[in-house]
């Protein structure tokens, strides 16, 4: 199988591949909309995936704090295998396994710490992505809190490659894209009203990633729904990566040869 497409995401050094591997069942299993329980996987069968993955022609692994312990597992098992991924975290949101409840702050400080600590977790002198997590409320978190301005400043001290924002909606996603490199929208076969943060992302020259593309597990895991959000979502020229969640070795290799097919046809 040939090497999965990659994209320089705008003016960085950072390259991801046209998928990216979501962790969020590597670190928790409770509180999650898929629609199937699951079992997180032991550290065998991630170092499998993770292999495999990289193998097919991933490099970009996406975890977050708000993922459980998905970031201090990635902490351990990566430098287990020799493969330099990219990563992408998050600052805004963290899990609290207690009550399975999500807390957000996005404080000048609070950005910080989860900055600072994603890179203890994750065993990284810098960062090669940061995203603001969204709470739903963008764009105070973008003017009152100031968030990525702040992921900005640490930008420009070399603790972070490339920054963005996770949003919610079509009014956060376009101002998001004034002020980083890259955001991560919701775009699939039963949602697609940020289709105008894509538009605009191109014409921007700025990347987007792309979050439930599957619809977390609601869309029916068949040959044609899968090739058809490929096909919806590839056929925005400013989508770089999009992010699939599968713990199932036979689904990761499925969707990547899929990918890798339609994508050679572009």
């Amino acid at each position: 199988m040939s090497a999965l497409k990659q994209t320089r995401i705008a003016d960085s050094d950072v390259v991801v591949s046209a998928l990216g591997l979501g962790t969020v069942k590597l670190g928790r299993n409770t509180g999650v909309k898929y629609p199937d329980n699951f079992t997180i996987p032991d550290d065998e069968a991630a170092l499998k995936l993770l292999d495999t993955a990289w193998h097919l022609g991933v490099n970009l692994i996406d975890t977050a704090p708000a993922y459980g312990n998905s970031e201090t597992r990635l902490g351990h098992l990566l430098p287990q295998l020799a493969h330099p991924f990219v990563i992408c975290t998050k600052a805004g949101e963290h899990f609290d396994p207690e009550t399975s409840q999500s807390h957000f702050d996005f404080s000048k400080s609070g950005l910080q710490r989860s900055v600072e600590t994603s890179l203890k977790r994750l065993n990284q002198d810098t960062l090669d992505i940061v995203l603001i997590h969204s709470d739903g409320q963008d764009l105070p978190i973008i003017h009152h809190h100031h968030a990525l301005d702040t992921l900005n400043e640490m930008k420009a001290q070399g603790l972070i490659k490339a920054v963005g924002m996770s949003t919610k909606t079509v009014a956060g996603g376009l101002q998001a894209l004034h002020q980083s490199d890259i955001v991560m929208v919701t775009h699939n076969l039963a949602y697609q009203d940020e289709q105008a943060v894509l538009d605009t992302a191109a014409e921007q020259n700025k990347a987007i990633f792309i979050k439930k593309a599957f619809a977390s597990g609601h869309l029916p895991n068949q040959d044609d729904a899968i090739q058809a959000s490929f096909k919806l979502n590839f056929a925005n020229p400013a989508v770089a990566s999009i992010i699939i969640g599968t713990i199932n070795l036979a689904h990761l290799t499925d969707n990547i040869v899929k990918a890798n097919d339609l994508l050679a046809r572009y």
